[in-house]
């Protein structure tokens, strides 16, 4: 298996000028191979934010190399970032930010608007990932109108509308209670593996991480 995102040496230190730096992530490797699973177990304070925000474009490194589909990704431009990021990166996290004032479905079909998809198609793929997660019923419902575990399966499906080829999750369902936060990692990992992307997966839950490919532990400072 070729390796969707590699790290190599990332290292990110913010306020390096200033009297207090904060060492985020120092020399850090990490690859996640084509169709792989893999856990990220860090405790707070431990960089696990930095090194995703870096995974996915959003954050540079001050030092190392990141690379996405076989491409670097280190020395683009912001414009360049922003397009690899749309097309090959979906981003969950442990607060689902649905936008409250459209549908489940309208808040899937929105990310692929932004990706020139069509609206017929864009609401075609909505109507796909929504009966996966067994959503269909709630496609017109507005996030007000939907359960913790809903919301948060109907971020998975946002996340997922542009096929990305590979997944960030922090602490994907945190926010949940443990009955709740158990269905919706299923529903999770069977999205993943049905589609068969590269997810890279923070939690403090160890129980959940074990049922990834692999675990990767991230301590303090990188």
């Amino acid at each position: 298996m070729s390796d969707v995102l590699r790290l190599d040496g990332v290292s990110k230190t913010y306020g390096a000028d200033g009297p207090a730096p904060v060492e985020a992530l120092r020399a850090f490797d990490l690859t996640v191979a084509r169709g792989e699973v893999v856990a990220l177990v860090a405790p707070s304070g431990s960089g696990k934010s930095t090194l995703l925000h870096i995974a996915g474009l959003l954050d540079t490194t001050d030092t190392g190399r990141v690379v996405l589909q076989g491409r670097d990704m280190t020395d683009l431009g912001d414009k360049a970032r922003t397009e690899a990021r749309r097309v090959d990166v979906g981003f969950v996290y442990q607060f689902h930010h649905l936008l409250p004032e459209f549908s489940a479905a309208e808040n899937i079909i929105l990310p692929q608007l932004a990706n020139g998809t069509g609206q017929g198609a864009a609401a075609a793929r909505a109507g796909e990932l929504l009966d996966r997660v067994g959503l269909s019923h709630r496609a017109d419902h507005r996030p007000a109108e939907l359960s913790g575990g809903e919301q948060q399966r109907v971020a998975f499906c946002r996340a997922l509308a542009n096929a990305p080829a590979l997944l960030l999750a922090d602490e994907p369902t945190g926010n949940l209670d443990p009955e709740t936060s158990d269905k919706v990692f299923g529903v999770l990992m069977d999205l993943v593996r049905e589609t068969g992307l590269s997810a890279l997966i923070a939690t403090h839950n160890h129980e959940l991480a074990g049922r990834m490919d692999r675990v990767i532990h991230l301590g303090a400072a990188g």
